[in-house]
């Protein structure tokens, strides 16, 4: 029994050729209030990127967004600080540059008057 396990040889990991690892990165990313302080205005840095490849999911706290290039896959998750409303944003998407406008949500506020002594 030991003979048979000596002459096994180690099997050898198969690559596959045709189609090569990508490198993960984060997108830049710049998001900032609009000028009439209704929303955001967030810009994604995307160099060399097809809009078709380009993955854009929001929820009224979160951004996500992806995009490939032959060799570079961009990924980020990012946390807004203020809740918006997704199914109201705008895109486009040029020369690399993905810019993304998007309302605040109207925050309804439930309070009581508070006596202080």
């Amino acid at each position: 029994m030991t003979e048979s396990l000596d002459k096994e040889k180690p099997k050898e990991i198969e690559k596959d050729e045709s189609k090569p690892s990508k490198l993960i990165a984060s997108p830049q990313i710049c998001a900032v209030e609009n000028d009439d302080s209704t929303g955001f205005d967030i810009e994604v840095y995307l160099p060399g990127v097809d809009k078709e490849t380009i993955t854009l999911k929001m929820d009224s706290e979160f951004i996500h967004v992806s995009g490939e290039t032959d060799t570079l896959k961009y990924t980020g998750f990012y946390s807004l600080c203020c809740p918006v409303e997704p199914k109201k944003a705008t895109t486009k998407y040029k020369e690399g540059l993905l810019k993304i406008h998007v309302p605040y949500r109207e925050v309804e506020m439930q309070t009581i008057d508070v006596k202080i002594d």
